[in-house]
């Protein structure tokens, strides 16, 4: 009996034991490193700049777009002047119109123009027909003295012919009397 009251002490004991034992501590392993992203080749170092003399330097050819005619007249590289009522004097505020004319024309000497100018409906159909003709020949000489020879103009009369405005009032014929320019080859 004592064999078996020291087998179940003995059994206890080592069951109290085994239950008190504090759990083994564990380290926690260091956090595996990130992976690094791949490293960028390294860049060759850039050749050092020579300085080239301006001179040597030479320009591609610029390709310059030729105009038609008709592209030059729809854009409206050429503007129009205006005239006072049974009048062919060149107005102050015309004169700048036709001195950027001028310079249009100075800067493309290849093109030639074509005045064409024009009156209100008011006087005989002989009498507009002479007046556009001075209104045009004023026109032609005020840029022959800015530099334009004259064989690159040609001037043409329509008298009333051709309104810009039909009306009847004094709106209508201000915007009548005037010479237009086109440009030709």
């Amino acid at each position: 009996m004592r064999n078996r009251i020291l087998v179940v002490t003995t059994l206890a004991a080592l069951s109290f034991t085994g239950a008190c034992k504090k759990p083994p501590v564990v380290t926690p392993q260091p956090p595996a490193p990130a992976e690094a992203p791949p490293s960028k080749p390294a860049r060759p170092p850039e050749p050092p700049v020579k300085e080239v003399p301006p001179e040597t330097f030479q320009q591609p050819p610029v390709q310059i777009h030729e105009d038609s005619v008709d592209d030059l007249n729809q854009r409206g590289v050429l503007q129009t002047i205006h005239f006072e009522y049974d009048q062919s004097e060149i107005r102050a505020e015309d004169r700048a119109i036709l001195q950027a004319n001028a310079a249009w024309l100075k800067s493309n000497p290849k093109w030639r123009v074509r005045i064409d100018a024009h009156c209100d409906e008011r006087g005989t159909l002989k009498y507009n027909l002479a007046l556009g003709e001075g209104r045009a020949a004023a026109t032609r000489a005020y840029l022959v003295s800015l530099g334009i020879a004259e064989a690159r103009m040609r001037i043409v009369s329509y008298g009333e012919e051709r309104p810009i405005d039909p009306g009847h009032n004094d709106e209508a014929w201000a915007q009548n009397r005037r010479a237009e320019f086109f440009v030709e080859n």
